[in-house]
């Protein structure tokens, strides 16, 4: 099968399972087509394979450990050159059980180097490339715990508050260059980044988990309308305006040249 198509190239990171994994599959019946990255070569190439064979579409498989400064750089220099990328999805990433007085820290630097290293090294080259070419946009897979941090374990949590950070910033760089930014805040979903990380989420209360598909396709329709921060669970997006505007609130009084009569 193949259709003609014209949305230009997605690179998609830690696509070989779950939310990348789906991603890779909604926007190939999209049309686009696909640079998938993830250090899985085998499933990448299944995945490739298959998509092909469905949509119609070019996929690459592109093997790489975006924790090795090699590899990293050579995805975004892919990245930087490559005119046909026109969508990144930032979502690879890694999750860590436990408290940080105990917490192995090789695993703490590696979570750090993929999920916030790597995305900044990722973002900072499409946003040259999609300036360039005056058309673009990022995709930054954060999450709830970004707004909770209670709700988790302190460096995961930490790494998700950047990447929304990130991601706000950027949009104020880049909208009037004509790209677009978002960031989704999934909760819990149903994916092996529970597994790897030691977690059992047959603890957890099934109301809490969302299968996959239903989180990706609510972050794509959350993209389509427009929005810089999707929470796929959240039900009324006045709550979001609320938090947002409180957030405004203490702007004028962030910084002055005094303390505040409290502190006196």
């Amino acid at each position: 099968m193949s259709t003609h198509h014209t949305q230009g190239t997605a690179l998609i990171t830690g696509a070989s399972s779950g939310i990348g994994a789906t991603y890779a599959e909604r926007l190939a019946q999209r049309g686009y087509d696909l640079l998938l990255v993830a250090r899985d070569l085998p499933r990448l190439q299944a995945l490739s394979a298959r998509l092909t064979e469905q949509y119609g579409v070019k996929v690459e498989a592109l093997k790489a450990d975006l924790t090795d400064k090699a590899d990293l750089q050579a995805v975004t220099q892919r990245l930087r050159s490559d005119k046909s990328i026109s969508l990144l999805v930032n979502n690879a990433g890694m999750a860590m059980n436990g408290q940080l007085a105990e917490a192995d820290l090789d695993t703490v630097d590696r979570m750090i180097l993929l999920n916030v290293v790597s995305l900044t090294h990722l973002s900072s080259a499409a946003a040259a490339n999609f300036t360039a070419a005056g058309r673009g946009a990022i995709i930054n897979i954060a999450s709830v715990v970004a707004l909770a941090p209670e709700m988790f374990n302190a460096v995961y949590s930490a790494t998700k508050a950047y990447v929304l950070s990130l991601s706000q910033t950027l949009n104020g760089e880049l909208k009037d260059k004509g790209l677009q930014v978002q960031a989704v805040l999934p909760g819990i979903t149903r994916t092996e980044i529970w597994e790897r990380s030691g977690m059992d989420d047959s603890a957890l209360p099934p109301s809490m988990i969302m299968e996959v598909g239903e989180m990706v396709d609510a972050a794509l329709a959350g993209f389509d309308q427009g929005e810089l921060v999707t929470i796929p669970s959240l039900p009324d997006v006045a709550d979001w305006q609320a938090f947002t505007a409180a957030r405004g609130k203490l702007g004028p009084n962030l910084s002055h040249s005094s303390a505040a009569a409290r502190y006196k």
